[in-house]
């Protein structure tokens, strides 16, 4: 092998390994995360891979990696002691939030803790206007007092985001360049320098969880590199970003806001990948492993994404719904929905006596009983283990070896004995709740955004995403389900299909009626430098640099703006006009209508996304696929009242090569099961894909 390249996607309950060579074979490995320190589940199980392989690591030429410590060091509200320096007057805006209530009539919710606690955000008595005027100037002794104060409470961060300064940043270079004399090692995170936007919240928000989540980031991705050290392997590093580029890992270290929901977006490129590939316009990607289960939308090859998101609060959903849960990130990502739905879920009744599935999860540890190392809840893994659709004996090849009478036992200890149900039956209403839970997730990403699922194919990947989309796809309408050569650790194959990527912005407010053409010139002039800067700094040369405009746009009087690509070519008096009918056609698409002709357009921000293309083969080779030598096996599987118990053949995907299957049928992989629901067509396209009709066409 030469030019290897490797990606390694951490989960909540496995670690996912993908290594590729310079014409595209793959080999695969997923192991047990190390949940006290998950670096140490990259190193060990790449030795074990190199080792099986015959793979010496100074052959790797780059590593990529997703990762979700940021975003868990949110969710369990483990990151950094931190400090906020902010104008006089807005030391609260933490606590005042958005006017955004995820449960409009819910009495009883509660927002979540801020991230910095009241005590240690402290203010300054400066301000500059919205046209970058400098209003009152800012005393250099009160910035010293102010830090002495928050050095003097330990803080371990330090956040700086004054009124304004995405207008003018002169008051925050001054801070940022006391903080630097006076107290040399502080993490420092300024507004002006992570999100030079407006609106106040949004961005105090994003900048104090830049700091908030930055010492963790950075003390992991230490670990990290001392740890590939150890194994010989000094490829350089490479991180996901939520926005579905990678990004060098000293920028993400510095930058750790970018890499929040990391881990999510590499499977959605892989699906981005695919659907190119097989000739699919329209695919939605559905991801579902130990702990959650996530959907996005492709459309026309392109990656749907939003400018804003929350994080922690139960379900992750872009800026077009109402949510209001989380703490609020803008920044580009990936426009995901995320449930706590996964094989490790745990299955329990409710106080009306309803079963309920998640959030809680049993992760890798416990993990699911069956596992057999500790745990004592019954989990999602564990019914369907109950109900013949995972081998009950083993996972993952063999590396994991499962207990089925432990799964029965607790089913019918705590689920099936108080609903009164025959075990197999609590078994497929608790699959069924889980299916319904994500069901809402797919739907949040097509029909809550004016998208028609029926029109879609379903990419199912992730450890137990195959074993639910044929289901899951009939019920919503969508005809086709294609699960990839190594689904199960698809999110590791996606990385290896990513480019490394910068989105710049900057505020620019003008009526599209009455556009300064030179000055809007200038803006972008100015981006693009940057941008062409930053790319050349990783060593990419201009043939392999792509710069993409885009440009944030509302109705005058609208509070929240949606981004359209900018025409292409000079920026002429026609740009206005183009830029109007883009918007529209946006707006119509998502929210069902658009204004009267004439109706003000103002523009708002310009977004520049700089893309560096790495040197990856065209496309992963589909493993050879042979009818397998040993015929296929059989072993019972329940499928509800309607069906019962039925003699389920259990396929490889080989077998699917030499003839079209109706179901049931379970195919039984190395990192995932596939279950085909009784009645449906499955085959193999030319691709090597498994694919699934799960409805008739409309």
């Amino acid at each position: 092998m030469s030019k290897i390249r490797v990606g390694v996607d951490i989960g909540g309950t496995f670690t996912d390994i993908c290594i590729m060579d310079s014409a595209g074979g793959i080999i695969t490995k997923k192991v047990s995360s190390t949940v006290d320190n998950y670096a140490r589940a990259i190193s060990e199980g790449l030795a074990e891979a190199f080792a099986e392989h015959g793979i010496g690591a100074g052959e790797v030429a780059e590593l990529l990696h997703g990762t979700t410590v940021a975003s868990n060091a949110i969710l369990e509200l483990k990151g950094a002691r931190t400090g906020l320096i902010t104008t006089r007057g807005f030391r609260d805006i933490l606590e005042l939030r958005l006017l955004r209530m995820p449960r409009l009539y819910d009495l009883m919710w509660e927002k979540p803790p801020t991230l910095v606690e009241r005590s240690l955000r402290l203010e300054v008595d400066e301000r500059i206007n919205a046209k970058g005027e400098v209003v009152r100037p800012l005393d250099p002794a009160e910035v010293e007092a102010v830090l002495d104060r928050l050095l003097a409470e330990g803080v371990e961060a330090i956040s700086v985001c004054l009124l304004h300064s995405y207008a003018n940043d002169v008051h925050e270079r001054t801070v940022r360049d006391i903080i630097r004399r006076k107290a040399p090692g502080m993490v420092l995170s300024i507004s002006s320098e992570v999100l030079p936007e407006i609106k106040e919240y949004e961005r105090t928000s994003t900048t104090v969880i830049n700091a908030y989540v930055k010492p963790v980031v950075g003390r992991y991705l230490k670990s990290l590199s001392a740890d590939m050290r150890r194994i010989q392997l000094n490829a350089p590093l490479l991180l996901m970003q939520s926005n579905g580029g990678l990004t060098p890992a000293e920028v993400a270290a510095e930058m750790p806001v970018n890499i929040i929901e990391s881990g999510p977006a590499a499977g959605v490129i892989g699906a981005q990948s695919l659907a190119r590939r097989a000739g699919f316009n329209k695919v939605i990607s559905f991801d579902m492993g130990g702990t959650t289960a996530k959907a996005a939308l492709v459309e026309n090859g392109e990656v749907s994404r939003a400018e804003e998101y929350s994080v922690g609060g139960g379900i992750m959903i872009g800026s077009r719904l109402m949510s209001g849960a989380g703490y609020v990130l803008k920044v580009p990502a990936i426009d995901l929905a995320e449930v706590g739905a996964g094989g490790g879920s745990i299955i329990a009744i409710d106080a009306g006596g309803a079963p309920q599935v998640g959030p809680q999860s049993a992760g890798s540890l416990p993990g699911p009983v069956c596992y057999g190392t500790g745990g004592t809840e019954p989990t999602i893994t564990d019914a369907n283990v109950v109900l013949g659709y995972i081998n009950p004996q083993q996972l993952a090849g063999g590396s994991i070896k499962l207990h089925a009478e432990k799964s029965h036992a607790v089913l019918a200890a705590k689920v099936a004995g108080p609903l009164g149900l025959p075990v197999e039956q609590a078994a497929y209403g608790a699959h069924l709740v889980a299916a319904a839970n994500m069901i809402r997730a797919i739907k949040a990403v097509s029909s809550e955004r004016g998208r028609d699922p029926r029109d879609f194919a379903l990419v199912a990947f992730g450890g137990n995403g195959p074993l639910f989309a044929a289901a899951m796809a009939r019920s919503l309408g969508i005809r086709s389900v294609i699960v990839p050569p190594q689904a199960g650790v698809f999110s590791s194959v996606g990385l290896l299909h990513s480019d490394v990527e910068y989105h710049l912005s900057r505020t620019y407010r003008q009526h599209t009626g009455a556009l300064d053409l030179a000055e809007l010139v200038a803006a972008w002039q100015a981006l693009e430098t940057q941008g062409r800067a930053r790319l050349a700094a990783d060593g990419f040369t201009p043939e392999q640099m792509r710069l993409r405009r885009f440009a944030k746009l509302h109705y005058r009087g609208q509070a929240y703006e949606l981004s359209v690509p900018m025409p292409e070519g000079p920026i002429t008096e026609a740009t206005a006009a183009r830029l109007d009918e883009a918007f529209g056609d946006e707006h119509e698409r998502t929210y069902g209508h658009r204004a009267e002709p004439g109706e003000p357009v103002e523009l708002v921000s310009l977004n520049l996304f700089a893309g560096g293309r790495l040197d990856t083969p065209g496309g992963a080779k589909a493993p050879a696929v042979i009818a397998e030598q040993a015929p296929p096996t059989e072993r019972q599987a329940y499928f509800g009242p309607e069906h019962g118990w039925m003699a389920t053949p259990v396929l490889q995907r080989g077998h699917l090569a030499a003839r079209d299957w109706i179901g049931p049928a379970v195919i039984e992989e190395y990192d995932c099961t596939c279950v085909v629901p009784p009645g449906l067509r499955v085959r193999l396209d030319p691709h090597g894909n498994i694919a699934i009709e799960s409805a008739p066409a409309r």
